[in-house]
């Protein structure tokens, strides 16, 4: 495990991508815990380039974002716990006293992290940029080769049912074939 505030370059970065919107996303803490800085230095590196950050690089997340993310199982990284202000270091969302306290983080997407490792100014932001950005490149293909495995699986699908309702079809029209046939009423014998 890595120290705190360390990301190892080895670690996966695919659990701290969350679907917020229908966008995948990386919330500022982890953000900020990759690239070195504080998540204050980088909020405040956001803020301070505003014109770079438009609305699907990045945004903060409101109450039903939250709400939802918390209704989310929790991933084994903890990034949802941080969320809900449970996380060990509160000082990842707490600047200052708890009143001034953000309760609405920043979340970006591929683009927007790249753009925030531009900004922070931080040499460990610009190594660690290409591991993000490659980081939601094989998210981006994963879904793409699920979307693929998953349309198969709907061809299969409907290829069975025809096949079923075919072999009904059939079995229906057999069924009186394989019914035994009526007696014959017996001739009497005698007069």
């Amino acid at each position: 495990m890595p120290e705190e505030g360390k990301h190892a370059i080895d670690e996966p970065l695919e659990p701290l991508i969350l679907l917020v919107r229908g966008h995948r996303v990386i919330l500022d803490a982890d953000l900020g815990r990759i690239y070195g800085v504080s998540t204050r230095a980088l909020n405040q590196a956001v803020k301070r380039n505003a014109q770079r950050f438009p609305r699907d690089f990045a945004f903060q997340l409101n109450a039903a974002d939250l709400a939802e993310l918390r209704s989310q199982p929790e991933p084994d990284d903890g990034n949802i716990s941080a969320i809900q202000g449970h996380s060990a270091n509160r000082s990842q969302f707490v600047t200052g006293s708890q009143k001034h306290r953000s309760l609405r983080p920043w979340v970006f997407g591929e683009h927007g992290a790249l753009m925030a490792a531009n900004v922070v100014r931080s040499d460990r932001a610009v190594q660690m940029s290409i591991f993000v950005t490659r980081a939601f490149v094989r998210m981006r293909e994963h879904m793409a080769a699920n979307a693929a495995i998953l349309k198969r699986l709907a061809e299969i699908d409907s290829t069975l049912l025809r096949h079923d309702a075919a072999l009904r079809e059939v079995y229906l029209k057999l069924q009186p074939l394989l019914l035994p046939p009526p007696e014959l009423p017996k001739r009497r014998i005698g007069f």
